[in-house]
């Protein structure tokens, strides 16, 4: 061999090597804390575990981001691959995160009037909408709750902007002696910022800035403390326990009315764990490191909240021991702390959904009954409605373009439609509306690209995944946002017509607009792939065109060109679905305080809707009735979720037997699993989910009486199985005679192989319900089987 083909041998030894020892951020989990420690201690014994793999002391506490001492027993750190394994190979470690930016993002009002909260004027005008049986009821519902006086909700998310009115603190009394939570001061954010509703706040920031260097407020477009940069924060905090705001609005007047949180007098913690992407448009969400959530949750847990609502999720599945989240709700969980996080937004392909941890409400997101109605009418006469928020208005017909026909030279075939950035000709566009689909980039910027190419107007066309989910946004042309079928019919008429016209007519808010609810497309779906055993989501609610609180540091588009200020603003995603959860959470918590977190997931599961306003199934956006996989349980119904008659409850040694069927062992010293490990499917769960049936499987559940005055009582059986199966219980009616008494059921599950091979291929779901009902409460859940 020539000695010069050696060279680039011996240069890339060292090379490689290099690339293997390259440090990285990873979490190292050791469980629960065993016997009663210092702080100081327990992070002195972290030290210990870094200086076992590190060169020297100096290199383990460089490295050393979070020391997690509170209720979560693990440390953050910088750690090359051999020092991460080194660690992860010992037997008090349970696992070894690595972290990484890109699997955790944010899932980026007539809500509440919606699911019958809509309280009282306390100025003493009331409201001009009829005072109809269900408002009765949820006013009734808010005062026994007190609109959640004295439960502390936690929001982990971007931030908050403290001015907004949806924060103020006017009238409240003082803060709840048991708080143990600070107010972390930092850029455009002092002591004076927290008050009697925002009572705490904390930013973490160490596992960022590792990755992304040392933060820059310019670079970074945001504030180094808890003040919220983007609105995605302060949207979600006001959504879950916001002040009423009496004529909020958004663009210059759409959805005008009253803001309100669902628990509007429940305190808020602040914990920013999400940041802004350093030099990159904010309409691209925000980035969330787990090692930093992970810091949120454990001070959460310590600072003392009843609640933790997380719009914030995975890009990816992730083992529950890989994942932060799962982690530290569960830790949550044991102190009873109700922990609810969204589903995500990668529906409706299936098998997408985040957060499906059992020991986590997790939330689907659906429609309200308010539209912002616009019109679009075209030159042979077509008239339909559409949606649209947009301030800037047509005054005539212009000419109307497909984009596929306007674009630039090199424009691959499958974005030809989809108005990217720099695609459309200026010369073929100016002066013109111009169809655009979705799919590829954001629906924003679509509308920026019309209007960089001298477009007059954009007309919006849903793909058939997104079906009839209309997303409102601030878009910068008149636009007129519509539906596949429309797609169709503007698409002949440009066909046909030899010069095809059309105008946009400004939008309107409406309520009452049916049928509703119904589910987006966007909202992530089951199964659950981490553990088909548990039926997920746990339920939906609203997320589509939500008006909240907004930051003031960004415009309502979220786009640097965008120089508008809202104070409130209309947005879509689970992100905005998760804390109308979390603000019901925070009144059955002050209703009911000494339920555990398993009875509250459990009250809003079995008395959710099925139905919409037309008493007809809630819809998926293919206009098929949703299934569970899409809604869960159904959409939210806070009032009636106050006495659910029966419960299924579950401890949290019961979430660490379900563990040990999933592999998460080791989690706490006190408890080992059994030599004869139960099948997750027993986990006391207000849902059911059996995959790949084969044969029969008998499952054990527990329901415990809570009913709200009734000690006797009787349920009896009944069920709508999935096709093809047959579902039983053992037995088929419980008696009670006494609030708090448990009885013991089985439901036995068989596969009907004669019918079923007819009706449904192996490894397809068939869904179906079963209820306990007696006189005054029907207590439903869903059933989800596929065949083996």
């Amino acid at each position: 061999m020539k000695l010069t083909s050696l060279f680039p041998l011996i240069f890339l030894i060292p090379l490689l090597a290099s690339c293997a020892e390259k440090k990285q951020v990873y979490i190292v989990y050791f469980g629960e804390h065993k016997g009663d420690k210092a702080l100081h201690e327990i992070e002195e014994n972290h030290h210990s575990y870094l200086q076992s793999v590190k060169e020297s002391e100096e290199d383990a506490k460089s490295s050393l981001l979070y020391s997690y001492k509170h209720s979560i027993n693990g440390f953050a750190a910088e750690l090359t691959p051999n020092e991460a394994s080194r660690l992860e190979k010992l037997e008090e470690v349970v696992s070894v995160i690595k972290s990484h930016p890109r699997k955790y993002e944010t899932h980026t009002t007539r809500s509440w009037e919606f699911v019958g909260l809509e309280e009282e004027e306390t100025d003493g005008d009331i409201q001009k909408h009829d005072v109809d049986d269900r408002f009765r009821v949820g006013r009734k519902f808010l005062k026994k709750a007190k609109h959640g006086d004295g439960i502390i909700v936690g929001v982990l998310d971007s931030g908050v902007w403290p001015e907004s009115k949806s924060f103020s603190d006017k009238g409240m009394g003082p803060v709840p002696e048991s708080w143990k939570g600070i107010c972390q001061t930092g850029v455009a954010f002092n002591s004076s910022h927290c008050n009697r509703k925002i009572i705490g706040a904390r930013y973490y920031v160490k596992g960022y800035e590792r990755y992304y260097g040392s933060f820059n407020v310019t670079a970074n477009k945001d504030f180094l403390s808890p003040r919220d940069p983007d609105g995605h924060g302060s949207h979600t905090a006001s959504t879950a326990v916001g002040r009423r705001v009496n004529g909020a609005s958004a663009l210059g007047g759409f959805a005008m009315g009253s803001a309100s949180g669902g628990a509007p007098l429940a305190r808020l913690a602040i914990y920013k764990a999400c940041w802004a992407k350093p030099n990159v448009e904010k309409v691209d969400g925000n980035i969330c490191l787990q090692e930093d959530m992970l810091a949120a949750i454990d001070d959460a847990i310590a600072d003392g909240v009843h609640v933790i609502s997380i719009s914030i999720g995975t890009t990816e599945p992730l083992q529950y021991l890989q994942d932060g989240i799962a982690i530290g709700a569960l830790h949550a969980a044991k102190r009873n702390i109700v922990v609810a996080a969204s589903a995500g937004n990668s529906g409706p392909k299936p098998s997408t959904l985040s957060n499906p941890a059992p020991w986590i409400i997790t939330v689907g997101a659906s429609t309200l009954d308010r539209a912002f109605v616009g019109g679009l009418v075209l030159g042979n006469g077509y008239t339909i409605k559409t949606e649209s928020i947009t301030a800037f208005k047509m005054d005539k017909f212009a000419p109307l373009v497909y984009a596929a026909n306007v674009v630039v030279p090199g424009i691959a075939l499958n974005n030809s439609a989809q108005c990217l950035p720099n695609s459309l000709k200026p010369e073929q566009v100016n002066g013109k509306v111009v169809l655009c689909l979705r799919g590829a980039g954001s629906r924003i910027g679509k509308g920026i690209e019309v209007k960089r190419a001298g477009g007059v107007g954009m007309i919006l066309g849903n793909s058939p995944a997104n079906g009839n989910e209309i997303p409102s946004d601030s878009h910068f042309v008149p636009t007129a946002a519509v539906t596949p079928t429309v797609v169709e019919k503007i698409l002949e008429y440009i066909k046909t017509d030899k010069k095809p016209i059309a105008f946009i007519k400004p939008g309107n808010t409406v309520y009452k607009n049916q049928p509703a609810p119904f589910m987006t497309g966007f909202s992530s779906r089951g199964p659950n792939v981490v553990d088909p055993n548990i039926l997920k989501p746990d339920i939906t609610a609203p997320g589509l065109n939500i008006l909240a609180a907004w930051s003031g540091a960004d415009s309502p588009s979220k786009v640097s060109v965008d120089q508008r200020v809202a104070e409130y603003n209309i947005y879509t995603g689970t992100s905005m679905s998760c804390p109308h959860v979390s603000g019901a959470i925070a009144l059955l918590k002050a209703i009911h305080p000494k339920w555990s977190s398993a009875a509250i997931r459990s009250s809003l599961m079995t008395t959710a809707w099925m139905t919409n306003d037309e008493k007809k199934p809630i819809q998926d956006t293919n206009g098929l009735p949703a299934n569970p996989f899409a809604l869960g349980s159904g959409h939210f119904r806070p009032t009636k979720a106050a006495d659910p008659g029966l419960v299924y409850d579950a401890s949290y040694r019961a979430y660490l037997l379900y563990g040990c069927s999933v592999g998460l062992t080791n989690i706490d010293p006190t408890f080992k699993c059994p030599s004869k490990i139960p099948p997750g499917y027993n986990l006391n769960y207000p849902s059911i989910a059996i995959p790949n049936l084969n044969g029969t499987v008998t499952i054990k559940r527990t329901v415990t009486n809570v009913g709200n005055g009734n000690s006797t009582s009787t349920y009896l059986f009944s069920a709508t199985p999935p096709l093809g199966v047959s579902v039983k219980a053992k037995p088929s009616v419980l008696s009670f005679n006494r609030i708090g008494q448990k009885k013991r059921f089985k439901i036995v599950v068989t596969a009907r192989k004669d019918k079923m091979i007819n009706v449904t291929e192996k490894g397809q779901y068939q869904f179906g319900w079963f209820s306990w009902t007696d006189r005054y409460h029907v207590v439903k859940s869903p059933i989800a089987v596929s065949l083996a």
